[in-house]
């Protein structure tokens, strides 16, 4: 297997420690300040080496804080375990997290070659930005109707834990004897934001419950004619292993157990908190509800944009942002001959069945091969405009029952490290009216490539930089690429069809409504009902799609606005390069330079793509 970490690490932490050399006064200065700077060959071979050993042993140690983080990437060090969650776990963290700090400001910049200026930069604001959310540690839901451990458990077991041998399987079982501890930990942590005043809304937890139900329906929990969806996964893993029958009936025999005496007393157990804490939340949708709503609302702001932007300045701009993309739609309806308002073509989009696949086995059937047939031919164009290019393959799944009913219409999951697992663009299908034609192109573009399984992949096979580098969140970059993605296939000759065209618009009004209505239910207190009524009237989705996207930015506060910012910067970055290069711009060069060094800061991409451009003039 591929060697995820330097297991064997040269110097300790604690040695780091003490040889770290104080913070000097340039620490903060700019990598283009630094690149010329004369250095000493074996000056900057000390600092280097002691800077990728202190990288990989707290990348190292983190991962072994974390068996599901473990699991993630395809190691198996502690295969049997979930993470600890509790209170006490996270205090120990933020502690680790402020010695690392004053740690890694005590390199010496000045000393270090330019790349590894720039991962020094990001791992001190990685921890800045993770001590600055710790002071509202528990306004963060624990769980909401979008995700939550009684979700995570089915779909980490069934997509993440690969049962290879016995002692697979007998991990497998672990974790399942496992469930009820950690969900007493789960519900420690929703009592803790109980006493803090701190629930999601009321009309969540009805989803949060019924999903938690699902989970535990059919066999071995109840009689029936069909298998729970984690018991038929265990039992299709452990059929498939080369070993004999009576080890296979020990194994199934021990899983249903665990699932009987574990698994289900904690469902149990979580279904009642759950509809005792329902009792319990304060009425309305948005954070202005909880206490400090208002900082914890900004604090997501500056975390999921990765600027300085207020609510009010981001409300602005998504008005602004949804006036442009509707005057270009308009110019679609030029081109079909649609005679008519807006709100008209919006409602013959939504209601026209030759948009929609049958709500049937084979339409969905039809919706997962047309998906393919599209990122199959972007795969053809992808040298044209990309010289990084992914080693891992890719494959298009649907959403899986248990959770198909609350989850997103489209989301990705990167592939493990060591190659065991490809990345999955996972397609929600559970109402086919959710899912139009004219979107499929933007979003497999979006979800799958050159989206973020381009980003993501690409990632994590980079070479040369640190492995913290490569999990580093900043969402703006992540989602700001996905959306940027969709306009790119435009760029590449796509969307020949005008519908379809049509549609990478709408899901590009998508995320400037995003800007309007998340600022609206958390900072101008917008209800519910008043949010999903803007989406209805200035989009072309359906109901249900609005009602679920309301949903999920009342549970994720924040979290949307990254999309349509980070498109924006990188949009302004690329008309910014070739306006400068004129024939000199280079497609290739350009992705490339936004892709080279894993997720950063908006501040941070456009340094980078500054230099880019001067380097290439």
């Amino acid at each position: 297997m591929k060697s995820m970490v330097k297991l064997s690490v040269i110097a300790s932490v604690t040695a780091l420690l003490s040889a770290c050399s104080p913070q000097p006064e340039n620490a903060e200065q700019s990598v283009e300040n630094q690149v010329d700077t004369p250095i000493e060959a074996s000056t900057t071979v000390s600092e280097s080496e002691r800077l990728a050993d202190f990288f990989a042993s707290t990348f190292e140690q983190d991962l072994r804080e974390s068996p599901m983080s473990q699991s993630y990437l395809g190691i198996k060090w502690d295969y049997d375990k979930w993470d600890d969650i509790s209170n006490a776990k996270t205090d120990a963290r933020m502690q680790t997290l402020r010695e690392r700090l004053a740690m890694a400001q005590g390199f010496d910049a000045s000393r270090l070659n330019a790349n590894e200026q720039l991962s020094l930069r990001i791992f001190i604001m990685s921890i800045e930005r993770q001590l600055a959310n710790d002071a509202f540690r528990l306004h963060t839901y624990i769980m909401q109707q979008m995700r939550g451990y009684h979700t995570m458990v089915p779909s980490f077991l069934i997509n993440i834990h690969r049962v290879n041998d016995i002692s697979d399987a007998e991990a497998y079982i672990s974790r399942l004897e496992g469930v009820k501890p950690m969900f007493d930990q789960v519900i420690q942590q929703l009592r803790l934001r109980e006493e803090a005043g701190i629930f999601p809304p009321y009309w969540s937890y009805d989803q949060m419950i019924q999903s938690a139900f699902n989970v535990v329906q059919g066999n071995p929990f109840i009689e029936s004619a069909d298998d729970s969806t984690i018991w038929a996964d265990f039992q299709q893993k452990v059929t498939a292993l080369e070993i004999s029958n009576a080890e296979k009936a020990g194994l199934l025999a021990r899983g249903q157990e665990a699932l009987i005496s574990s698994v289900q007393p904690a469902y149990a157990a979580l279904i009642e908190e759950l509809r005792k804490q329902q009792t319990l939340t304060p009425q309305g949708d948005g954070v202005w509800r909880l206490p400090e709503g208002d900082k914890w609302y900004q604090n997501r702001l500056e975390w999921f944009t990765t600027t300085d932007l207020n609510a009010e300045q981001i409300h602005q701009l998504g008005l602004e942002n949804v006036e442009r993309i509707h005057n270009a739609m308009r110019n679609i309806m030029a081109q079909v001959n649609f005679e008519g308002t807006l709100q008209e073509f919006f409602e013959f989009m939504r209601n026209d069945d030759q948009f929609y696949y049958p709500d049937t086995d084979e339409g969905r059937e039809q919706y997962m091969r047309d998906a393919k047939a599209y990122i199959d031919t972007m795969r053809d164009k992808i040298p044209d405009y990309f010289g990084l290019i992914p080693q891992a393959d890719m494959i298009i799944k649907r959403v899986e029952p248990f959770r198909e009913r609350s989850a997103g219409k489209a989301f990705y999951q990167s592939p493990a490290h060591d190659g065991s697992r490809p990345g999955i663009y996972y397609a929600n299908l559970f109402n086919m009216r959710d899912m139009p034609t004219y979107q499929m192109e933007a979003l497999a573009y979006h979800e799958g490539i050159p989206g973020h399984h381009m980003q993501r992949a690409i990632t994590q096979e980079l070479e040369g930089i640190p492995d913290f580098q490569k999990y580093v969140s900043f969402t703006a970059y992540t989602e700001g690429w996905g959306l940027y993605t969709e306009e790119l296939g435009k760029d590449m000759g796509f969307y020949a069809d005008p519908y379809s065209d049509f549609g990478r618009l709408a899901m590009e009004l998508w995320r400037a409504c995003r800007l309007v209505v998340d600022t609206g239910i958390h900072a101008k207190q917008w209800s519910r009902e008043q949010a999903i009524e803007y989406l209805i009237e200035n989009t072309p989705n359906p109901q249900n799609d609005a009602v679920k996207a309301i949903e999920r930015y009342i549970a994720m506060p924040g979290q949307a606005t990254a999309y349509m910012i980070g498109k924006l910067k990188i949009i302004a970055l690329r008309e910014k390069a070739m306006a400068e290069l004129g024939d000199k711009f280079d497609w290739r060069g350009f992705h490339d330079e936004i892709l080279k060094d894993g997720p950063v800061p908006l501040s941070i991409l456009e340094e980078k793509l500054n230099r880019w451009i001067a380097s290439q003039k």
